[in-house]
């Protein structure tokens, strides 16, 4: 087997695009359910919206990347103050339910045929994000023992770790100010907070909207690298990938969110790789190499389920933010 090729592609992936992108998903539902205890199961519709508005700007309005950028945070706002609105006033399953039928109507909204001229239907929107690319300062590549991306990757990885320490940033003021101790609040009790004279509803609709924001700069990322929005690539397999992340890192954790995401996709990539090759050269043989990708699921989810027998709180959480009845 080849070790080095295992090792590389993992930490590759583990430190690459995706771990960007479902770090800040993860960060945008830390806001929701770790620090207000909101259940939202669409996280993926902010990313979708997010990344829409960006495409439709540049690729069918002709507009600079940049308005693109202003529309799709516009729009993950929006979203928002949609959902948020006329839901909020729903507890926990409930709430969760309202939230994933969203994300489907949104996605399913993009990929009609009705649309198509707008949104190009089930082939999405490609080839919008040269204004960024251009601005690219690296001459070339980066191959650093295992890590090894390419020119434009490279580029892409670096802006969005940015984005992901500003984010956690952000996160860690806004939750030590006084707004912040109101959500905290909300989640263990919002009767109580309310009792206090809060305005509980109005508490929640804007950690949604900070939370969209947030999780919306993910799908800024996966649009720009891949140059291309597509329907189906925000499922509801985004929003639960998400969901693992925040788990396996730690609910209401700054860095909870970053670490879950980078260990994620090490193990999701690594099982895959090493699979891949231990069929390869014989040393597995009751499967072939195109029953790998359901096998690395069975043993990933078998491993968050061990990790939320012995340790639900997570690699970085604490006991005590589990105590509380989710809204």
């Amino acid at each position: 087997m080849d070790f080095n090729l295992i090792f590389s592609q993992a930490i590759t992936q583990g430190l690459g695009v995706q771990a960007v992108i479902f770090a800040l998903a993860a960060i945008g539902l830390n806001v929701h359910f770790g620090y207000t205890g909101l259940l939202n199961f669409g996280q993926a519709a902010f990313l979708a919206v997010a990344a829409y508005g960006l495409g439709v700007t540049v690729a069918t309005l002709g507009l600079s990347l940049w308005v693109g950028v202003f529309v799709g945070i516009a729009a993950a706002v929006l979203l928002a103050l949609l959902l948020g609105i006329p839901t909020l006033r729903l507890r926990a399953d409930y709430l969760a339910i309202v939230t994933i039928a969203t994300a489907e109507i949104v996605r399913l909204i993009v990929r009609s045929v009705t649309l198509r001229d707008v949104f190009g239907g089930s082939d999405g929107i490609n080839r919008f994000a040269d204004e960024f690319y251009a601005l690219n300062p690296f001459a070339a590549g980066l191959t650093l023992g295992p890590l090894n991306f390419s020119r434009n990757d490279l580029f892409v990885v670096v802006v969005g770790w940015v984005l992901v320490l500003v984010s956690c940033l952000i996160v860690f003021l806004a939750m030590r100010s006084p707004w912040g101790r109101v959500l905290k609040g909300i989640r263990e009790d919002e009767d109580a907070v309310r009792s206090l004279g809060k305005n509980v509803y109005s508490y929640k609709l804007q950690s949604l909207v900070l939370g969209g924001v947030l999780g919306c700069l993910g799908g800024f990322v996966f649009a720009i690298s891949s140059q291309s929005v597509q329907p189906d690539n925000y499922g509801t397999d985004l929003t639960f990938f998400a969901w693992a992340a925040l788990i396996l890192g730690g609910a209401a954790r700054v860095f909870g969110p970053v670490l879950g995401s980078i260990l994620f996709w090490f193990l999701l990539v690594f099982i895959n790789v090493a699979l891949t090759e231990a069929v390869r050269v014989g040393y597995i043989t009751f499967i072939d190499g195109t029953q790998v990708g359901q096998i690395q699921f069975w043993i990933l989810g078998l491993s968050l389920m061990l990790l939320m027998i012995y340790r639900p709180q997570g690699i970085l959480g604490d006991k005590r933010e589990l105590a509380f009845d989710v809204k």
